[in-house]
């Protein structure tokens, strides 16, 4: 019998098997596989950790999940569940996407490995949750009235995927440091500060951060204003 091929390589469009094993599920499969990605990153991911912390058999995952691609689909599409959004006819369209793009970056920073990987989501985004995601944020921005709402999208998304990247790669290296974000920062400023001593503008800037009391603050002060200078362009594409 010819082996079963999928037209779009993604775990949406294959059927899923019957279980061997009723107590293993896709979704538990899934649940275990986002928690070690929160505590242990991409790297550390593989289908035959995931089976042992399961107390299942490699071969018995792969009836549910072909390979660590599909894996990494459903985990994606499972954390997009998460994300919030304002309803689609909110009266304050800039304000309705700023707390849009707030949870968004919540969850991001809450699994530190999501924005890195959104390209694995599957070429067609077929899972329901971001299906649902990017069809209340469609309804949100036609709404709004924009004449081309997945335009908008894609601008502030690719915003706040940028931002989260950089932000989970710091807050991860300050994690494995073992130590507060502030603490981190002061010991890294006297080095940073030694380094940017001939260059003027550098210089006042690094000595500005390592007076910083509150760094989780500034970090919400830094995406609230790119933030502010995105939807001030967007403001722009709106009918008159």
């Amino acid at each position: 019998m010819a082996a079963e091929t999928n037209p779009i390589p993604s775990v949406w469009a294959r059927r899923q098997r019957e279980p061997d094993q009723p107590a293993l599920s896709r979704a538990a499969i899934v649940r275990e596989a986002i928690t070690m990605l929160d505590a242990e990153g991409i790297e550390a991911l593989s289908m035959r950790k995931l089976a042992t912390r399961l107390n299942a058999g490699a071969t018995s995952l792969y009836r549910h999940v072909a390979t660590k691609d599909e894996l990494m689909e459903l985990a994606v599409d499972e954390v997009f569940g998460e994300i919030t959004l304002p309803p689609a006819d909110s009266p304050d369209w800039r304000a309705a996407a700023t707390e849009a793009a707030g949870a968004f970056r919540a969850t991001a920073l809450r699994h530190p490995w999501l924005s890195a990987v959104l390209g694995q989501a599957g070429l067609a985004y077929l899972g329901p949750n971001l299906m649902s995601y990017g069809e209340r944020l469609t309804a949100f921005f036609t709404s709004a009235g924009f004449p081309e709402p997945v335009r908008a999208i894609d601008t502030v998304i690719s915003y706040v995927v940028g931002m989260s990247t950089t932000e989970a790669a710091w807050l991860t290296t300050v994690a494995r440091a073992g130590e507060s974000e502030a603490a981190f920062i002061a010991r890294l400023m006297p080095a940073a500060q030694e380094a940017t001593a001939g260059f003027a503008h550098l210089a006042d800037a690094y000595s500005t951060v390592s007076a910083d009391p509150d760094p989780a603050a500034t970090r919400d002060a830094k995406f609230a204003y790119g933030l502010d200078v995105v939807l001030d362009g967007l403001a722009l594409r709106l009918p008159r």
